[in-house]
């Protein structure tokens, strides 16, 4: 069978055009998300977006290509979230409003299906190089949110001095994604709350003292 024709890198799209290509990638990460990568067919692809097969193929020649592009649409989606619940982030109290934002989305969904981004890496990175190295570059965006509000806690004196943002973002990234993990399992937010309370528990441990203020 010879494979349709591969439209070139760097081809404008039509307004038309650029809509069938979101249908499919919208189509593809609500598939993977529930089904996994590998259990996504292109055909299942192509019946959920209502597009031909001429037309699937001429955005996207090979899965792998789709499955890059499904990363791309969830990380943003992922990390424009994130972004909106940690940017003014420098308090205790604020820390306590993201942790019950993630903690309110994965109860809504029973502690089903994970993390967005995290089940990707877990199914791509030791297959996919290319994968890979895209979620780890999202996760790092991640952890510099995380270590953008801790680093804010620590200059306005809520945080000790000698608190490493980027070392606490790594032990509270740890923290969620294993949470996410658990509650999947589990179909259950539980673990996700025990997961979220422990790692603003250690955070507190290098909260600035006030004896003697």
């Amino acid at each position: 069978m010879v494979d349709p024709p591969v439209r070139s890198v760097g081809t404008r799209l039509t307004a038309r055009g650029a809509a069938t290509r979101e249908r499919i990638v919208l189509a593809a990460a609500e598939l993977m998300a529930a089904k996994g990568v590998a259990a996504t067919t292109l055909d299942d692809v192509r019946v959920a977006s209502g597009t031909s097969k001429s037309q699937l193929y001429h955005h996207f020649a090979a899965k792998e290509e789709l499955v890059h592009e499904v990363i791309t649409h969830q990380a943003g989606v992922v990390l424009e979230r994130q972004n909106q619940l940690l940017r003014g982030v420098n308090s205790f109290a604020g820390l306590r409003r993201w942790r019950d934002a993630v903690l309110q989305r994965n109860v809504l969904r029973s502690g089903a299906y994970g993390c967005d981004i995290g089940t990707l890496a877990a199914e791509l990175s030791d297959t996919d190089e290319a994968a890979r190295e895209a979620l780890a570059g999202h996760f790092a965006t991640w952890e510099q949110l995380l270590a953008d509000a801790f680093r804010r806690m620590r200059d306005n004196g809520t945080l000790r001095p000698d608190t490493d943002p980027a070392t606490l973002s790594v032990a509270v990234m740890a923290a969620v994604q294993g949470g996410y993990l658990l509650a999947q399992t589990a179909h259950n937010a539980e673990p996700m709350r025990v997961a979220l309370d422990m790692a603003l528990a250690h955070v507190k441990t290098f909260e600035a003292s006030t004896t003697g203020l």
